[in-house]
């Protein structure tokens, strides 16, 4: 029996009069930038059969873009910044309130640099601040024909050179050391061997070099036991004394300084040695065009922050030491501004001698970035 079918529909067989299975209908394609039967606008990111992933489902494909945030109209505003990061500027403001308080509301005391200022006039420091005449500059021009304060800044520049030419290379050549060592046991041991140094007080270092450089030391003793002269002394003489301090600031904290040459060096493509181990390129070559030039920029920035530092050059250590020495081989600006401020009770010019020394301290920063950059260096700050 025949069953009879409806105008355009397949036979219960499943194949057409002609035993193949009929083409389905297909919807005329619509142009480009048409709306869809929804009214919205197509998407373009889908491919071929659709705009989700890969011609999947449309469906998840607009939902998806309708979920991902876009920034604002005109860009990323400081409001839209400050909310987006506001976690991270929570965290950064007790940083911050530490800076203010201990670092800038202090600069407002530099004022009594333009007073003959006593604290004892008064019952508090502010009446005391305020009875204190007024004497402009007078302490600058004191200062600027002071001979000791010109011998404190020719011994504080003498010491901070002998420590840049033997101090700061020491660092490099450790951190180029210990990068070469190929056991990572017999690695760890040197480093924290050269870190141990670093935690000792300057007290307790200095008591290490009396012990084996003073009089009664050990190499002294050994001499005077052999009859190899006597009178042998290095911590109390004056010639010796700015090489002194600067071994000693070696032997402390040399071990510390290597840490961050040996971050610089962990980012060094490892790659790049077996290259040029392959192209034949000896140890020497490869420190040199590729250990080198890693440690290039950071060597720049730590050379720009010592040279701001050249007026401040170990106050605890030298002032431990300045006695036996004497002051005219041991005073430096440090030590100068503690002598005439705390026992002498002058503030006002000790004050000034701060403020001199601060606005020297950044011309020489200023100056040692402008080098770097004209070096190809970033420095300490961008252009």
């Amino acid at each position: 029996m025949s069953h009879s079918t409806a105008p355009g529909e397949a036979p219960a067989g499943g194949t057409g009069p002609t035993g193949m299975a009929p083409v389905p209908h297909l919807a005329p394609a619509a142009p480009a930038g048409s709306p869809t039967a929804d009214g919205e606008p197509p998407h373009a990111d889908g491919g071929g059969g659709g705009d989700g992933y890969g011609g999947g489902s449309g469906g998840r494909g607009r939902g998806k873009a309708k979920t991902e945030a876009s920034p604002p109209p005109g860009g990323i505003t400081r409001r839209h910044r400050l909310r987006r990061d506001r976690a991270l500027v929570l965290m950064t403001l007790p940083a911050l309130l530490l800076v203010l308080v201990f670092a800038y509301v202090p600069l407002l005391g530099n004022v009594v640099a333009f007073k003959e200022f006593d604290p004892y006039l008064g019952d508090s420091f502010t009446e005391s601040f305020t009875l204190s005449p007024w004497i402009g500059g007078e302490n600058f021009q004191r200062m600027w024909e002071d001979p000791y304060f010109w011998s404190a800044v020719e011994n504080t520049l003498l010491i901070f050179l002998i420590q840049l030419v033997f101090f700061f290379p020491v660092p490099i050549l450790l951190a180029l050391l210990i990068n070469s060592i190929i056991s990572p046991r017999v690695r760890a041991w040197a480093q924290g061997v050269l870190y141990l140094p670093h935690f000792f007080s300057w007290v307790l270092v200095i008591t290490v070099f009396q012990q084996i450089l003073g009089g009664a030391g050990i190499i002294a003793q050994t001499m005077r036991e052999r009859s190899w002269g006597g009178g042998f002394d290095l911590m109390t003489d004056p010639g010796f004394f700015k090489f002194l301090i600067t071994f000693q600031a070696i032997w402390k904290d040399a071990g510390w300084g290597i840490i961050v040459f040996l971050a610089a060096l962990a980012a060094v493509n490892h790659e790049l040695y077996e290259a040029a181990a392959a192209d034949g390129a000896g140890r020497w070559r490869r420190m040199w065009h590729i250990t080198l030039p890693a440690l290039r920029p950071v060597i720049a920035l730590l050379l720009v922050l010592r040279v701001g530092d050249a007026l401040t050059v170990g106050f605890e250590q030298i002032l431990l030491q300045r006695t036996a020495v004497g002051t005219g081989a041991a005073e430096v600006l440090d030590t100068y501004v503690w002598n005439v401020g705390l026992e002498n009770g002058d503030f006002g010019y000790a004050a000034a001698v701060g403020i001199v020394k601060g606005v020297f301290g950044l011309c020489l920063v200023l100056a040692a970035n402008k080098t770097a950059h004209l070096l190809g260096e970033q420095g300490v700050y961008k252009k």
